[in-house]
């Protein structure tokens, strides 16, 4: 596509994922997940970014959603975490176990908190995509993935999409947004090329993905044609979201995670974060319901 990249700051990160605009205080916030890190910054009128603030939890910090009062809540290793608006911090109950972590999650169009977890040993060992709801109760969605990813619903929340990376699909189901129940899935598309990671949908019903690997962020409209393709400057592409107060900025976010030397020479602005203006704008990403009684999530 035509239109100009913007490096977006000079810092570099490790693992940058799970970029979201919050809306009520006019922010972006991302995280470095194995440092455990939520930064914050200011979309300044050039496009770039201004960190103003980071927070870390002593765990990974696989993304971060936040409230209408401002809470945030962090998938953290085993369990998700609680920071209040004065930098209080409630460690949840842990949900999962063994050697996996949290990583990609947002809330749902009624506020519920849906997130996907990540092996961190490979092999054969399966992966959930989980619903949690303010009352605290967990139901599973999916528990036979290769490494859950990216989610988006479309503007009227009937539909859910997810990525699964290792299988590079994205999978399509209806979505009950007053129940939370999910109907059956189906491949909406598959890759072989690059591995889909996080995503974001815009106010078409067009699919944004991050693709790792190959350096692309990809743009597919609702019936599943390939309909743009950004080129960014570093192969580990990991996340998408559309930010700014009319949600007309793309942030792309990236990694210097698994390349090797000679890559990082080849690829220098790697790990660092990106903006575009591709011409269409964002929906609101919704904010996390919080929880109805904090007591049920210990």
């Amino acid at each position: 596509m035509t239109h100009d990249l913007t490096l977006a700051t000079d810092e570099a990160f490790f693992l940058a994922e799970g970029p979201l605009w919050d809306p009520i205080r006019s922010r972006l916030l991302w995280v470095d997940i194995p440092s455990g890190t939520v930064l914050v910054g200011t979309l300044r009128a050039d496009s770039t970014i201004d960190i103003v603030d980071r927070v870390s939890v002593n765990e990974t910090a696989g993304a971060v959603a936040v409230a209408q009062r401002g809470e945030w809540l962090i998938a953290g290793g085993h369990r998700l975490i609680v920071v209040d608006p004065h930098g209080g911090v409630l460690p949840l109950a842990p949900l999962v176990d063994g050697p996996r972590r949290f990583n990609d999650g947002k809330p749902d169009p009624a506020g519920r908190y849906v997130v996907g977890t990540l092996s961190l040993e490979g092999g054969s060992v399966t992966e959930k995509l989980l619903q949690v709801d303010s009352n605290g109760s967990v139901r599973v969605i999916d528990d036979d993935l290769t490494l859950s990813n990216g989610l988006a619903w479309t503007g009227d929340g009937s539909i859910l999409y997810s990525v699964d990376t290792e299988r590079r699909v994205v999978f399509r189901r209806g979505y009950d947004v007053a129940t939370g129940e999910t109907g059956s899935r189906d491949v909406f598309l598959t890759f072989d090329k690059g591995y889909p990671d996080g995503m974001t949908i815009d106010s078409e019903d067009h699919l944004w993905i991050a693709m790792w690997g190959i350096g692309e962020v990809r743009c597919y409209s609702p019936d599943g044609r390939l309909v743009e393709v950004v080129t960014v400057p570093a192969p580990h592409t990991s996340s998408v979201c559309f930010a700014g107060p009319d949600l007309a900025t793309l942030v792309i976010t990236t990694a210097t995670q698994d390349l090797d030397e000679v890559q990082r020479e080849e690829f220098p602005l790697s790990g660092r974060l990106f903006t575009i203006k591709p011409g269409v704008r964002g929906l609101p990403q919704p904010l996390w319901a919080g929880m109805s009684d904090p007591a049920l999530f210990q």
